[in-house]
């Protein structure tokens, strides 16, 4: 045999091992959104959240969520990261929620498999594009105030301190 075949041979055997590496995961940034011309809202402040279920990364989970708005009751856009005890992503979910899916943003202690959880909620068009690795990232971001009831109580405590001052007034 030639010495060219035996070394093509060589060469190609050494490459093999390097093209059944797997792919290294990479984060999902904003240059892998596509904006497309606007659409309408289904409704006034309508948006979208990225939504997935169980998906092994973030990038999975970004690049495979649905493009649809979030309904109606949906105010906010929730994230779930499950990492193990090296801090790789074991399992990530995001999905449109209510305000109650949110009261408790944050982070679990290790379980005893060595998995830690940490939930985020923010307000806005798919917010939720990052992942929260620690209590610093898992927060609960709002841009409005969390409950109309506050200003309602204070348009309750404006008319009755009116009623009030007229009635002083005509006595």
């Amino acid at each position: 045999m030639e010495p060219w075949p035996a070394l093509a041979w060589v060469l190609l055997l050494t490459t093999i091992p390097d093209l059944l590496k797997t792919a290294e995961t990479r984060d999902f940034t904003e240059q892998d959104i596509i904006y497309l011309h606007p659409s309408t809202t289904p409704f006034p402040g309508g948006f979208k959240c990225f939504t997935c279920e169980d998906a092994p990364d973030n990038y999975e989970c970004n690049r495979w969520a649905p493009d649809v708005y979030c309904p109606r009751e949906a105010r906010y856009c929730y994230t779930r990261h499950k990492m193990d005890i090296e801090g790789d992503s074991v399992s990530v979910t995001k999905r449109c929620v209510a305000l109650e899916d949110c009261l408790s943003a944050g982070c679990t202690p290790m379980d005893y498999e060595g998995n830690k959880v940490c939930t985020t909620c923010c307000e806005g068009n798919i917010c939720n594009l990052p992942l929260p690795w620690n209590e610093t990232d898992a927060i609960f971001a709002t841009t409005s105030p969390l409950s109309g009831s506050l200003r309602l109580s204070k348009s309750y405590a404006m008319t009755f301190c009116l009623l009030i001052l007229t009635f002083f007034i005509s006595s």
